[in-house]
């Protein structure tokens, strides 16, 4: 008896430590970013010296070309610098009233600089502009949901009657409840489309499904979905648009992972503190 029991409490260890090691192993693959570090480095380098160069140019050239601001309020956004990106957008408002209504980039620079408000405000003039395009809607949606709640931005999603391109008609009903992420990226793996489609609707799915659940509060579930679409070709490489959301999912990975290597290495600080003397409560980030 001794013996059977001998065997199956080692059988329990055994199966408790594999358990263990496999999940030690598959979290920092999990979380790996998909790019390497030195390319990351690369990138941010490269954005900096495009805003120093930037900078100059407004100094020595006329700072009424409205280029040069729109052009140094996407480095800045790009590099995580969200009020200064905003206030670039402003000017370029400022300079050409015209831009104001179209002006998405402003309305995604105030989400991330947390003036939601006026991000929302922002999304609703685009609508005015044009009511077709669901990704504003989504933008919408995300901003209603940080300034007054999931029930308002439900209750509030824009209405679409004119069809979108895809994936964005299935995209958006995840909002309302009509369908969910496996479905979506069920869909597209079962479309009748070229590779490059496939990859391009991907890219917008991945993305979506993404910050949705950043915006709902699920970090892990959003960490996952901007991997890939941060290691998505097709978003990294193409025009002006889509480029720019690919550096949207891969700003906010940064911000998520940021967030997680914050959180992990307080949980560290404080088992490390654990044995010793008790501290006294030190000066909080404000949060």
């Amino acid at each position: 008896m001794k013996l059977r029991e001998s065997i199956l409490l080692s059988v329990t260890l055994l199966l408790a430590l594999n358990s263990a090691i496999e999940d030690c192993c598959a979290q920092p693959a999990a979380r790996k970013h998909p790019i390497s570090s030195e390319d990351r480095d690369k990138l941010t380098e490269s954005l900096r010296k495009n805003a120093e160069v930037l900078s100059e140019k407004l100094l020595e050239e006329d700072s009424s070309r409205v280029r040069l601001w729109s052009q140094r309020g996407d480095v800045l956004f790009f590099l995580g610098d969200f009020k200064k990106a905003v206030a670039d957008y402003e000017k370029m408002v400022d300079l050409d009233p015209q831009q104001g209504d179209s002006h998405w980039r402003r309305g995604i620079a105030r989400f991330y600089a947390g003036q939601t408000k006026e991000a929302a405000q922002q999304f609703e003039a685009y609508h005015s502009f044009d009511d077709i395009d669901r990704e504003n809607g989504i933008w919408r949606y995300f901003s209603q949901y940080r300034a007054y709640g999931p029930k308002k931005a439900k209750e509030g999603l824009l209405k679409y009657r004119k069809t979108d391109r895809e994936p964005f008609p299935d995209v958006y009903r995840l909002f309302s409840g009509d369908t969910t992420p496996k479905k979506i990226l069920a869909a597209i793996a079962n479309a009748e489309i070229s590779k490059d489609e496939r990859e391009k609707r991907l890219f917008y799915a991945q993305l979506y499904i993404g910050l949705n659940h950043a915006v709902e509060g699920r970090d892990a579930d959003a960490i996952e979905h901007l991997r890939e679409s941060t290691a998505n070709s097709w978003g990294r490489s193409a025009g002006y648009g889509p480029q720019y959301m690919w550096h949207v999912g891969r700003v906010h990975l940064d911000l998520l992972l940021a967030k997680l290597k914050k959180a992990e290495n307080k949980s560290v600080s404080t088992d490390d503190s654990s044995d010793g003397p008790t501290q006294p409560p030190q000066p909080g980030d404000g949060r």
